[in-house]
């Protein structure tokens, strides 16, 4: 990936750095460095610093790492090494959280607590933590499993624990082979490597500082041990956006990146949902995909707006101060307002199942139109045609059966029933029966219904 200089226009520019500035000074921040990505490459970066930082330099990123780890159990579970709904007992016995699924890890939806037992792991050595009993405590759970969203620092050492256990790797080895270098994140890692930032508390009352220190996390690194830089994390934004078969799928980056957790009435009113390892923001309308991270001396965000293609990443070495992820959602906005994205050239498909080009078209469930359209990925879509309802993209089966991605027909199955000439007779969403005439007589359930079919008017 290279750096372009001119990937934006000169008063993009000047906006992004304007905002920059005046969140490194209203934030009192010793540095403060960024970066925007779009289009497969960073397209513009900006520093606000007391020394000079090359855009190369390390910050530590906190809990951005979290999504690198769930990265690495998407792998397993791709693999055939497990499935998000297995209990963890099944592949890491023994932690007394056993009963807990994976995918409630992932999501934080398992009741676990958010922090280990003292003394606050982020400001001592993890030699104080040497085992998973040590992490968990004796009184691991906070919420029944599978009830809420409760974030929780120690369920992702565990599922860090779990890859260990499966690949039978150091975690950081694993990702560092896995992920960092097939993306070619080499300048990511989990201790820093000079250049890298010093971290720092700032005065709230004046103008000084005071050098945070920096622990080796020990089995809490899964859940924030990484240090990276601005151009490593955006290349890692779009890989999120896009996938890399190398890593994971666009399919398995789309479901990470999808809302998998039950969201509480003030996190429903802020706009906000977990994933499996992501953040989902929505703000002004926009919806940003990512993670925000912290440890002490440091604050880190990484979002991305998929509907745009814009990517941005936002780095400082302060325990408090400016507030990295409202500067992130800025930046995307600065770049979507201002250059909205180009859309792609429209191009004739290179094949089509004439089986499935045959299912194009409107359909109606009931009495409501809806029409059933192909998509570039050779999936199908198919929803309402006032905008308004149940709607979904499914993806084609080897068995030539559809299931659902999104919304209320996710992983449910849509069917194409023939007649026996072959030819189509309706489509079987979940028991829903979808004809090309309303209320199409023959049709099973809701089929033709009244005998004497429509008529001009209601009976008085």
């Amino acid at each position: 990936m290279t750096t372009s200089p001119d990937g934006l226009l000169p008063t993009t520019r000047r906006a992004l750095l304007h905002r920059l500035a005046a969140a490194q000074t209203d934030g009192r921040a010793p540095s403060l460095v960024a970066a925007i990505g779009r289009g497969g490459t960073t397209v513009w970066e900006g520093a606000r610093a007391a020394g000079p930082l090359p855009g190369e330099t390390q910050y530590r990123i906190g809990s951005i790492t979290k999504t690198f780890t769930a990265v690495l159990v998407l792998r397993l579970r791709d693999e055939g090494l497990l499935d998000l709904g297995d209990p963890l007992e099944k592949h890491l016995p023994g932690t007394g959280a056993g009963e807990l699924t994976i995918a409630e890890l992932l999501a934080h939806t398992g009741g676990l607590a958010a922090e280990t037992p003292g003394p606050w792991w982020e400001r001592t050595p993890g030699a104080l933590r040497p085992e998973l009993a040590d992490v968990l405590g004796e009184e691991p759970f906070r919420h029944p499993k599978g009830r809420v969203h409760h974030y929780s620092n120690p369920g992702y050492t565990l599922l860090g624990a779990l890859v260990e256990e499966v690949r039978g790797a150091r975690w950081e080895d694993v990702l560092r082979e896995e992920v960092l270098e097939p993306l070619g994140l080499h300048r990511t890692g989990s201790r820093p490597q000079s250049p890298h930032a010093e971290g720092w508390a700032v005065h709230p009352w004046a103008d000084v500082l005071l050098p945070e220190p920096v622990e080796d996390l020990g089995l809490m690194a899964p859940a924030g041990q990484l240090w990276s830089t601005t151009g490593d994390l955006v290349r890692f934004g779009m890989f999120l956006a896009r996938g890399d078969e190398r890593v994971l799928s666009a399919e398995s980056v789309r479901e990470m990146r999808t809302p998998a957790a039950p969201a509480a009435a003030a996190d429903l009113a802020a706009g906000t949902s977990y994933g499996l390892g992501t953040q989902i923001l929505n703000l002004g309308g926009r919806t940003l995909i990512g993670h925000s991270g912290s440890l002490p001396g440091f604050l880190a965000a990484l979002f991305f707006n998929p509907e745009e293609d814009v990517t941005a990443v936002v780095l400082a070495n302060c325990t408090s101060g400016p507030l990295v992820v409202g500067v992130a959602a800025e930046f995307v906005r600065i770049v979507a307002e201002a250059e909205p994205r180009i859309p792609e050239p429209w191009r004739p498909a290179p094949r089509v199942d004439p089986a499935v080009l045959e299912l194009a078209g409107p359909w109606y469930w009931g009495a409501t139109p809806h029409a059933l359209r192909l998509t570039e990925d050779g999936g199908v879509l198919l929803g309402p045609l006032n905008g308004w309802g149940r709607g979904s993209r499914f993806r084609a089966r080897p068995d030539g059966t559809w299931v659902g991605l999104e919304g209320y027909y996710a992983g449910e199955v849509l069917r194409v029933a023939r007649r026996s000439d072959g030819s189509v007779s309706h489509l079987d969403l979940g028991s829903f029966v979808f004809t090309r005439e309303p209320y199409e007589a023959g049709a099973p359930v809701p089929g033709g219904v009244h005998p004497e079919g429509w008529r001009g008017s209601a009976a008085p």
